[in-house]
């Protein structure tokens, strides 16, 4: 008889806003992890004190602590800071523990689960870009499978009240990160990306617009044309599968050729993000995305590494 595999183990570092919605996300969605768990550095952090109440091992010690444990978990989540994790990860390599970094770090390789998860599934540490980064890379990257995307320019604009400590003092790097990212994952030749905190009341959700620069040709009516719009709303529906607040406010729209675009057309694409209110309001869409493409990629990499583990088992079987 066929067990089923035992869940994976992770730990979250970092009890904010980010990491304490990420950890309800896990135990209300994840088939394939758990979290055992939940570290930061100030005793009086809600976070630690909600996790503590969930039975999670906690510890305002930091990483050094966690290491320290007899049992290491499978997944660590970097929830803290871009410099933070250029710290940390290296000690998270040497003790074998599988990163998925929250933060616009990029030391690992840019991961959008819907993009590209499956030629990641051995790399040790991987990057979950920026809020805005999962939400507009595998749109550019639909995009870009059907024309070449000469140019690739998102904004994104969310609540001030969304915004944390963590993003405000990562600014810069978030736009680096999403830019970076729109060419290495969404496959756009050159990116830009721009963040808007706008302190609007009430607090609006998360919304991005997206630009791509297309072939002349692709952006007139036509089969192309229409291929393109099938491969956005592909990409948004399995985005929903994981994030069910993101959709399209408007169906893809195409405008004709200009000469300072370089004689290239373009398609706008406007999405709004919903949060699913785990731990954060609504209207924190931009925090929710990060967390939900979190754990789905801690999903699939679990799984992966357990349907590895089959495989070798049954190899060992047969050549017995």
């Amino acid at each position: 008889m066929t067990q089923t595999p035992k869940k994976k183990t992770a730990a979250i570092v970092g009890s904010g806003n980010i990491g304490t919605d990420l950890m309800f996300k896990i135990m209300r969605r994840s088939k394939n992890v758990e979290v055992k768990y939940m570290i930061g550095v100030d005793p009086a952090s809600d976070g630690l004190a909600r996790a503590a109440r969930l039975g999670l091992t906690t510890s305002a010690e930091g990483v050094d602590w966690l290491l320290a444990q007899d049992e290491l978990p499978d997944f660590v989540f970097e929830c803290t800071s871009a410099k933070a994790h250029e710290a940390n990860a290296p000690k998270y390599e040497a003790a074998g523990i599988r990163a998925i970094d929250l933060t616009p770090a990029a030391v690992g390789p840019y991961l959008a689960p819907v993009v590209n998860l499956d030629s990641l599934t051995d790399v040790m540490n991987v990057n979950m870009i920026t809020c805005a980064g999962q939400a507009t890379t595998p749109i550019v990257a639909a995009v870009s499978s059907i024309v070449p995307v000469e140019y690739a320019e998102i904004v994104a604009s969310i609540a001030s009240k969304s915004a944390g400590p963590g993003t405000r003092a990562n600014v810069d790097e978030f736009t680096e990160t999403t830019a970076k990212a729109l060419e290495a994952v969404g496959g756009a030749k050159r990116g830009k990306a721009i963040i808007i905190i706008n302190p609007v009341e009430p607090p609006m959700m998360m919304r991005n617009t997206i630009y791509c620069s297309i072939p002349a040709e692709a952006a007139e009516p036509g089969d192309t044309q229409d291929r393109i719009r099938a491969a956005i709303e592909e990409a948004a529906a399995r985005i929903r599968d994981y994030v069910p607040g993101y959709e399209l406010r408007v169906a893809p729209q195409f405008d004709a050729a200009r000469e300072d675009w370089g004689g290239n057309g373009r398609v706008g694409i406007w999405v709004q993000v919903a949060g699913a209110a785990d731990y954060l309001p609504e209207y924190a869409g931009n925090l929710d995305i990060i967390t939900a493409a979190a754990t789905r990629t801690a999903d699939l990499l679990a799984q992966r590494m357990d349907e590895r583990s089959a495989e070798l088992a049954a190899a060992g079987t047969q050549s017995n």
